[in-house]
């Protein structure tokens, strides 16, 4: 199943996006006896991600559009947010740490433990930055759904 969502650079469309995200997942795993866990997570992982393009890719222009995509496939899902803003250098992140009261940088962290693979390219596409985030679904999962 595969799915796209296109969203003006916006937080007030957080709603939209939560809706989008788990209503398709809902469609194919709502019986799923995990389902309400890993409805709780993803809707984090989405929320922090498209968060972190409005207020810092895209800061103060809701005109330009994120674009999000979904991919679950029978052992692995796929979230990818796309943005058009200056880019991110991942060699200049440093994670917090305990004894720092840094301001910034948990979203990076959050994003990193709750998924299985978190992947960020600049220009991935001409002016567009990707963000992909991956996540292995159980075996008990695949067995249990075929139609993903």
């Amino acid at each position: 199943m595969s799915s796209e969502l296109q969203v003006p650079s916006d937080l007030k469309f957080i709603s939209i996006i939560e809706d989008w995200l788990l209503g398709c997942l809902r469609l194919e795993l709502a019986e799923w006896p995990d389902w309400p866990k890993w409805e709780n997570r993803l809707r984090l992982v989405m929320v922090e991600a498209y968060s972190n393009v409005v207020r810092h890719a895209h800061q103060d222009k809701p005109h330009i559009p994120v674009l999000l995509k979904l991919d679950l496939h029978p052992d692995f899902l796929r979230l990818e947010v796309w943005d058009q803003g200056p880019g991110f250098d991942i060699d200049s992140y440093l994670p917090p740490t305990p004894d720092a009261q840094q301001e910034g940088g948990y979203g990076w962290l959050i994003l990193n433990r709750l998924m299985d693979k978190v992947d960020y390219q600049a220009a991935a596409r001409g002016n567009m930055n990707c963000l992909r985030l991956q996540v292995n679904l159980p075996t008990d999962l695949t067995r249990l759904s075929t139609s993903v």
